[in-house]
Formats: structure tokens, sequence, C-alpha cells
């Protein structure tokens, strides 16, 4: 499921799929994307890259079509790959940085940037 937020400039993705659950935040207003994968009790956090991450806008709507039309295909798919390295445990600089959306969803967890 999917939630966007126009005013604060910010989506939800919820994906319940078993062992591959997760739940991502595209934080357009400071410029971050978190996702906590259950499975490895972890999040991950990057920077969005405007060339290659759709803006808010635009994954409505992708989003709406895709709703609407039960098959759509996209050349837009975003597959990240995360290359894990040292973790850390978010620090108040940190919550500043990424936003309260994102420290709802990874506080406590290993980050992985």
């Amino acid at each position: 499921t999917m939630t966007i937020d126009n005013e604060n400039r910010l989506a939800e993705v919820h994906v319940r799929s078993g062992l591959y659950s997760s739940d991502t935040i595209f934080d357009y207003s400071r410029g971050y994307i978190a996702t906590r994968l259950f499975s490895r009790n972890a999040c991950f956090i990057m920077k969005i890259n405007k060339d290659e991450i759709p803006e808010l806008e635009e994954i409505g709507r992708q989003a709406f079509e895709r709703k609407a039309m039960r098959r759509v295909y996209s050349p837009n798919n975003v597959w990240v790959q995360f290359q894990s390295r040292n973790s850390m445990f978010g620090s108040v600089r940190d919550w500043l940085v990424y936003g309260k959306p994102i420290e709802h969803l990874c506080s406590g967890l290993p980050l992985y940037q």
C-alpha cells in the first residue's frame, strides 16, 4: 500500500510479503529515503538522487495508473542494492538531518547509509 502526503512531501510504501516485508519513506522535503527491512531488523537510508528517483507527483501518478489499470509497464521502476558496511544507531544529530518520519521508522534499529 502507498500513502502520499503532498502537504509534507512524504510517500510511505508498505510491502507485506512475508519474509520480504518492508516499510519505506520517501521524504522529499529532507531529501532522503529510508527502508526498514523486517527480515533484517535494520534500516537503510539513502539520499534522493533526483536523476534516478521520480518526483512525488510522478510516484502518485504511477500508483494511480497501476491501481486503475492493474497492469502497467513502467521504465521508471527503481531498484536499489545496498552494500552493507558499518551500521550505527541514530544520534540526535542524525535525526535532525533525517527528520521525524524517518526517526519514527528507524529509531532503535541499526542504520546503514
